[in-house]
């Protein structure tokens, strides 16, 4: 665990253990200053990345930097360091922590929260979920009966997400097009482009499954996802020519130029679906990213009050459907860490979704 981080946790468990009150709730204009370009410049690593070199001499003095992710992590540390009652600072360093698979170190992060302020749902529900995922049942068991003494309601709700995914966590992954009976509509999820604006095979493997399944079902309309530039285009606006290029009506498409990541994906494309208003959805995407997109998909139809029979059909980037099929540890954080922030717990809360 990263030497701060140990530092300030047993700050902050002597505090709470004395009652000692040196540590100020109330940081001085000064330090507010430095706490937002602390979490500005985390944030902007956190999207653009940037220079290592530069972010150590300017900010992270004595800390050697392995990645972007560190000057995340450290950013938030030190931003916390400066105001340890804040929970935002402290959220923002366990989500760059599950970002980093450095799981029991978040874990610890949210504890540390929940010795502060015991009846924070939020990282109860963090702490609880990413227990179950990691095979940790009583902690899992222990936190979710904490959490329905004091939010029986939120807490139940938050149980039957969990259920929801898991269901999808073990569904059929379909690699073959298929038609589809009734009010339809189709999902082709995007992937980040390459320099200069250039689609990846990746993506490439994923609108040909959308075009296969267009043929099959040539009047449902089509939503590709995806918001991210690279040479002053956007995914979907390739994505769009590519399938206008193969004879599908550019009427038919729809597009997201707005998702950044899997929940931007879920959030806008559902905002479109609102209107389409489709009783069956078909999501595309590779098999290693499917069994998250679902999750997060069927999160913000039920936010939004639709409802609708999600299939799925995917590039198969396994070996094998065999192995496609196989659940890893790290993907079932992922798809954890994604439901809860579509469903409303910010990954850096009132910065980042």
């Amino acid at each position: 665990m990263n030497k701060k981080i140990k530092v300030l946790s047993a700050v902050l468990g002597f505090i709470m253990l004395t009652g000692c009150s040196s540590t100020s709730k109330y940081p001085s204009s000064n330090d507010q200053e430095k706490i937002a370009q602390l979490t500005q410049t985390g944030i902007h690593y956190y999207w653009h990345g940037g220079d290592l070199s530069k972010a150590e001499k300017e900010f992270f003095k004595g800390i050697t930097l392995k990645g972007k992710y560190d000057v995340v992590e450290n950013s938030f540390v030190e931003a916390s360091a400066l105001s340890p009652y804040r929970t935002d600072l402290r959220f923002g360093i366990a989500s760059t922590q599950i970002i980093q698979k450095k799981t029991p170190e978040a874990l610890q992060t949210y504890r540390d929260i929940l010795v502060m302020y015991p009846d924070n749902f939020e990282a109860g529900i963090l702490l609880a979920g990413y227990s179950k995922q990691m095979g940790d049942m009583k902690t899992f068991n222990e936190t979710i009966e904490v959490l329905k003494k004091n939010h029986p309601e939120k807490t139940q709700e938050y149980l039957e997400k969990f259920s929801m995914a898991d269901n999808f966590s073990k569904a059929k992954l379909n690699t073959e097009a298929f038609k589809v009976n009734g009010n339809h509509a189709i999902v082709i999820l995007g992937y980040a482009l390459g320099e200069g604006g250039v689609m990846k095979p990746t993506l490439v493997e994923r609108l040909k499954k959308g075009y296969e399944l267009h043929k099959k079902n040539p009047k449902s309309p089509i939503i590709v996802s995806g918001g991210v530039q690279k040479g002053g285009v956007t995914e979907a606006f390739l994505m769009r020519n590519w399938l206008v290029s193969k004879g599908v009506p550019s009427k038919l498409i729809y597009m997201d130029d707005l998702a950044k990541d899997t929940v931007g994906n879920a959030i806008y494309s559902t905002e479109i679906l609102a209107t389409l208003k489709p009783e069956k959805v078909t999501l595309i995407s590779s098999a290693s990213h499917i069994r998250r997109g679902l999750s997060v998909f069927q999160e913000a139809a039920n936010l939004k009050g639709l409802n609708v029979e999600y299939s799925n059909l995917v590039y198969l980037d396994y070996p094998s459907l065999e192995e496609a099929q196989k659940v890893s540890e790290a993907e079932k954080l992922v798809i954890y860490r994604d439901l809860i922030r579509t469903s409303g717990i910010w990954a850096y809360p009132g910065i980042q979704q």
